[in-house]
C-alpha cells in the first residue's frame, strides 16, 4: 500500500520541483520590498481567515446533532461583546492594509528615483544611474544604452548595486515589461513613455518577459537579464561594441517587422535620436513626429490638414502586422524650415502641387514650409493622404 502512495506523490513532487519562487526570493531591492508587501498583506488577511476556518470546524463539531450536551438557546439574538469582536478585528486589519498600501504606493512608485540600493544602504551621491531605453517590438525586446552607444535584442545587462533607470515604450501594441527578480512589471505602450527604476543586488542570470498578451509570438517574447560585476559589465559592453552592426533608422525599420523567437543580437553605432523617433512614431524619413504635431496643434493647427491627423497617428502598423483590411500606409509629412523650403522650390520650380508632394515624400524629404492654404492643398492632394485612400 505504501508503494502506491509513493507513486501517487511523485507527480506532485515533480511539479513542485519545477516551480520558480523568484517572486518570493528576488535579487533586487525593489522586488524584495514588493515581496515584503505581499507577505505582510497575506499575514494580515490570515489573521481573519484562519480563525474563521477554525471556528467553522469547531462549531460544526460542537453543535452537531448527536451532541446532547451543547447549549441550546433558540431565543438568543444579540451579544454586544461578540459584535465588537466581529467588527473591530476586520476594521483594524483594513486600517493596517490601507496604511501599508499608501506607504508602498509612494515608496515603490516606479517613476520615483531610488533612495537606496539595499536595506540600510542609501544610494551614493556619486552614483550615476544606468540609462536603458526599452522598446517592445513584435515579438522581441530592444534595449538601447545611450550612455555607451550600443543596443541589444533579447538581452539585458546591468552592474550589481548600480541604480537602473528605464524608459519604456512600444512600437505597436501594448506589452508589459517584467523582470521578477528586479522589480515589478510596467506597461509598454506605443506613443507613450513609462518609467521604471530598479537595482540588482546579486550577480546571476535572470529571466524577463512580457506579461501582457500581444499576439502570435507572445510566448517567445522573453529575454535574459544579467546581473554583472563592474568588470564583467565593462566586458559585456565591449562585446556589444565589437559586434559592428549599425542600428540606424533604416535597420530599425527592418528589425521592427514581426518575427518570433529571435536570437540575441548586438548593435553598435546606434542613432542617438532613434528612441525619441520611436516614441514619437516618426522613424520613417519625412514623417511628422507626434510631439511636432502636438506643437502645431497647440498653436492653432494646420487648418484642413489637421482634420485627418488622428488616422495617420495609428501609423502603418496594421499593414506590417498582416492586416487584411484597411488603407495603405499613410502619414502626415513633416514641415521644414524656410531655408529648406526655398531650396526645395528652387529644385522643382515647375512641379505642380500634387506631384511635388509625392516626390518629396518619395525622396524622404520634409514638406516645404509654405503658406497654410497651399500646405493644406499639398497635404490633401498627396496620394498618401488618408482622405485619398
Amino acid at each position: 500500500m505504501s508503494r502506491f502512495r509513493i507513486i501517487a506523490v511523485l507527480p506532485l513532487l515533480a511539479l513542485l520541483g519545477g516551480c520558480n519562487f523568484v517572486v518570493l526570493a528576488p535579487a533586487g531591492d525593489v522586488a524584495a520590498q514588493q515581496r515584503d508587501l505581499v507577505v505582510i498583506s497575506t499575514i494580515l488577511m490570515l489573521l481573519i481567515i484562519i480563525p474563521v476556518m477554525a471556528l467553522t470546524v469547531f462549531f460544526a463539531w460542537r453543535y452537531r446533532h448527536s451532541n446532547k450536551e451543547a447549549r441550546y438557546e433558540p431565543d438568543w439574538d444579540h451579544s454586544t461583546g461578540l459584535e465588537l469582536v466581529i467588527w473591530s478585528a476586520p476594521l483594524l486589519i483594513i486600517i493596517c492594509l490601507g496604511a501599508l498600501t499608501w506607504m508602498g504606493t509612494h515608496l515603490l512608485d516606479p517613476y520615483r528615483q531610488l533612495g537606496r540600493i539595499a536595506a540600510g544602504r542609501p544610494v551614493p551621491q556619486t552614483a550615476k544611474p544606468l540609462e536603458v531605453n526599452v522598446v517592445a517590438l513584435d515579438w522581441k525586446w530592444l534595449f538601447i544604452y545611450p550612455e555607451y552607444g550600443v543596443a541589444t535584442v533579447n538581452e539585458l545587462a546591468a552592474p550589481v548595486d548600480r541604480p537602473i533607470s528605464f524608459r519604456i515604450t512600444s512600437s505597436s501594441v501594448m506589452n508589459s515589461f517584467y523582470v521578477p527578480a528586479l522589480a515589478g512589471q510596467i506597461y509598454a505602450m506605443a506613443g507613450m513613455q513609462t518609467r521604471l527604476h530598479g537595482v540588482i543586488n546579486r550577480p546571476g542570470r535572470y529571466q524577463g518577459f512580457s506579461a501582457n498578451y500581444s499576439g502570435a509570438g507572445f510566448s517567445g517574447m522573453r529575454f535574459a537579464f544579467h546581473g554583472l560585476t563592474d568588470a564583467d559589465f565593462d566586458g559585456w559592453i565591449a562585446q556589444a561594441k565589437a559586434a559592428g552592426a549599425t542600428l540606424d533608422r533604416a535597420s530599425y525599420l527592418q528589425l521592427e517587422r514581426p518575427s518570433e523567437n529571435d536570437p540575441v543580437r548586438r548593435y553598435t553605432n546606434v542613432d542617438p535620436k532613434l528612441f525619441n523617433a520611436i516614441l514619437n512614431m516618426c522613424v520613417e524619413p519625412g514623417k511628422m513626429c507626434m510631439n511636432e504635431m502636438a506643437a502645431v496643434d497647440a498653436k492653432g493647427g494646420l487648418g484642413l490638414a489637421g482634420i485627418a491627423n488622428t488616422l495617420p497617428l495609428s501609423y502603418d502598423k496594421y499593414a506590417r502586422r498582416g492586416a487584411v483590411f484597411g488603407a495603405d500606409p499613410s502619414y502626415v509629412l513633416s514641415v521644414c524650415t524656410t531655408e529648406e523650403a526655398e531650396a526645395m522650390q528652387a529644385r522643382a520650380p515647375a512641379m505642380s502641387a500634387a506631384p511635388r508632394a509625392s516626390a518629396i515624400r518619395g525622396a524622404g524629404l520634409p514638406l516645404p514650409n509654405l503658406s497654410l492654404r497651399r500646405l493644406d492643398s499639398l497635404l490633401l492632394s498627396s496620394p498618401g493622404h488618408p482622405s485619398n485612400s
